[in-house]
């Protein structure tokens, strides 16, 4: 699954759980009720699609700005490096990269691994998903034509299976939800307060951490994330800083071939102006 609480997932992940925060609204049934439906059409489109995509990730992190091409297949993913910090690799650099991707191509250790912690992934966010409609009260905040805006807040009766659940639980936000289709469009959350580690001696998360999620339908009933931007920052064992900062945004999808195999995909990536066709 690629859902859109992938990547939030993968940064509340980082947390353990705090106070519970008292909310101050009640449940809107009919706002749940709506959140309910766009997890099962989101769990449903999940299974159903199968399409592999090409596409431009533009990556900005703490160490630099990056900007690669990925291509998709059935038996894992690709992808080649052209731009850091504003510059176009140079020929050794691209080089180098392809090195990098033959090496991944031809070793089933490291295909294994990758398919391991998507799989990881995909799991962490379907339990994110399912978890949506009760871990939170929710409320109507505006309805057009063609989607619905709801608010979270913390449920404080939510009983959490996990410490992850609990962390994501401490949240607050807002979802917007196409219509028809109960699509899920856009998801963004705060941090409510500090997260502490051991009571606060092992380290705290920070009051304030944000995720922010968008997505566009890049072809019929096909959603993809295009944005995500996550940041948390804290501290864990007095010293050492836990920063989960991530800025991404995925441009150009292609539809990758049928049946594309992971050589065919290092094929496409080994001509630059493949790479270039798909950064427009």
């Amino acid at each position: 699954m690629r859902s859109c609480l992938v990547s939030c997932a993968i940064a509340v992940s980082l947390l353990s759980p705090g106070s519970v925060v008292q909310a101050q609204q009640r449940q809107d049934p009919k706002a749940q009720a709506i959140v309910r439906a766009s997890v099962q059409a989101e769990l449903a489109a999940d299974k159903a699609d199968q399409s592999r995509w090409r596409y431009k990730s533009d990556v900005v992190r703490p160490e630099g700005h990056f900007v690669y091409i990925v291509v998709e297949t059935d038996k894992g993913s690709v992808k080649k490096k052209i731009e850091q910090d504003g510059r176009p690799l140079d020929a050794t650099a691209l080089n180098a990269e392809m090195q990098r991707i033959d090496s991944f191509v031809h070793d089933p250790a490291q295909q294994a691994k990758q398919r391991k912690d998507s799989q990881a992934d995909d799991a962490r966010a379907e339990r994110m998903m399912r978890m949506l409609p009760d871990a939170f009260l929710w409320t109507i905040k505006s309805e057009t034509p063609t989607a619905t805006t709801l608010d979270f807040t913390p449920d404080p009766n939510f009983s959490a299976p996990s410490m992850e659940a609990r962390v994501f639980a401490a949240m607050a936000g807002e979802i917007v939800v196409t219509k028809p289709g109960n699509r899920m469009q856009s998801l963004k959350g705060r941090l409510l307060y500090d997260v502490k580690f051991g009571y606060g001696l092992l380290g705290k998360m920070e009051q304030g951490g944000t995720f922010n999620i968008e997505r566009r339908e890049i072809a019929p009933t096909v959603w993809q994330i295009t944005e995500s931007h996550i940041h948390f920052d804290g501290h864990v064992l007095f010293f050492h800083t836990i920063s989960e900062q991530e800025d991404e945004v995925k441009t150009g999808f292609h539809q990758t071939p049928p049946a594309t195999t992971l050589e065919q995909a290092a094929n496409l990536l080994r001509d630059q102006s493949t790479s270039l066709s798909a950064r427009r």
